[in-house]
């Protein structure tokens, strides 16, 4: 059953009605019975040591989710790198590299931005990662990006983002929803660490708290934010937030939480004149930019585009049809239990 992006986000989320898109979700629901049982079955082969993992020689911080799709990893990634790097540490991150052409996907590009000075392997095998980074980078520690599901790669620490605004991916396990596992699997983390927390009600944050602490009554919780810092554009200049204020503004974006991006822009009181999206990790075409010089032409001739720092790094582009475009700079905010998280974090690195 071949969806769109567009389509099936619509579909689980219940906003296609009718008899054939009620048809559908029951395709859905049945093919998610076999891979939850797949789900199982693996998680208690690594369990019972039917499946081997592996240990590497420093400790490893695991940064990952229970659904598919956006809940903010990346920001959470420089927030561990940056906590590690101010404690002299040489950090590395390993990823998988979804959506990656020639080895870096537009992840990767960010963090290469935002960090410098802390290498981004991205491969299959990450336990061949983690030996290169180890052996030929002189790593200190390890953060294994969208490492929850990854088990093969023993960890020291494993952190998991929920996203407030969407927090059970509808639910249900895939394809029906975006739950890659139960909620149950939640007993595995250290820490959960629930995201865009600004962007819901208290009653509703609440609520998945208290859903967390049902499933996992150990695992302590952080509230986090994803904090606008600036604009920022591909010759690497910068821009106030209020210039979201000043003019109209056309935006898209190409990421796993869309909307997400949306309400960080209302938020920021910038009048959205348009709004475009792509399917996650979108790799853009010719085609796609001239599209957009089209779609950017018909806006207001004094506004801006905007875009996310994944979105950007693909494109390199300064303008579109003349109207600037820039990309929203985040970072993570932590709201309550920093105390608790950062003292995880810094645990977990061995001494001298």
């Amino acid at each position: 059953m071949a969806l769109s992006g567009d389509y099936y986000r619509e579909l689980i989320d219940g906003r296609k009605t009718g008899l054939w898109p009620t048809l559908q979700r029951g395709g859905l629901r049945a093919g998610s019975v076999p891979y939850g049982w797949a789900v199982g079955l693996r998680n208690r082969f690594y369990e019972h040591g039917w499946l081997r993992s592996y240990r590497s020689a420093v400790p490893v911080v695991s940064i990952g989710n229970l659904t598919l799709g956006g809940t903010g990893k990346t920001p959470c990634v420089e927030y561990v790198a940056r906590l590690y790097r101010r404690q002299d540490r040489r950090v590395a991150i390993l990823s998988r590299g979804y959506g990656s052409r020639a080895g870096r996907n537009d992840e990767a590009m960010v963090l290469e931005e935002n960090l410098p000075d802390v290498p981004h392997l991205q491969g299959v095998d990450r336990v061949g990662l983690a030996r290169t980074a180890v052996e030929e980078l002189e790593s200190e520690i390890l953060i294994l990006d969208d490492g929850f599901q990854h088990r093969r790669l023993k960890r020291d620490l494993d952190l998991v983002l929920i996203d407030a605004t969407n927090p059970w991916g509808h639910g249900c396990l895939f394809p029906r929803g975006l739950l890659r596992e139960p909620l149950s699997s939640l007993r595995r983390a250290d820490a959960v660490l629930l995201t865009r927390c600004d962007q819901v009600e208290e009653t509703a944050r609440v609520r998945i708290e208290e859903t967390i602490a049902r499933q996992a009554p150990n695992v302590p919780v952080a509230l986090t934010t994803h904090q606008p810092i600036e604009l920022c554009n591909s010759e690497r200049n910068t821009a106030s937030l209020q210039e979201l204020q000043a003019r109209p503004v056309a935006a898209f974006c190409g990421i796993g939480n869309p909307q997400a991006f949306r309400q960080t822009l209302t938020g920021l009181g910038a009048e959205l004149t348009d709004f475009r999206t792509f399917a996650d990790h979108h790799a853009y075409t010719r085609a796609d930019v001239e599209a957009l010089r089209g779609w950017a032409e018909k806006q207001a001739h004094e506004g801006i585009v905007v875009t996310t720092q994944k979105d950007l790094v693909k494109l390199r582009l300064v303008h579109l049809a003349g109207r600037p475009l820039w990309a929203l700079r985040i970072c993570l905010r932590i709201e309550a239990g920093q105390e608790m998280l950062d003292g995880k974090l810094l645990s977990v690195v061995r001494s001298p």
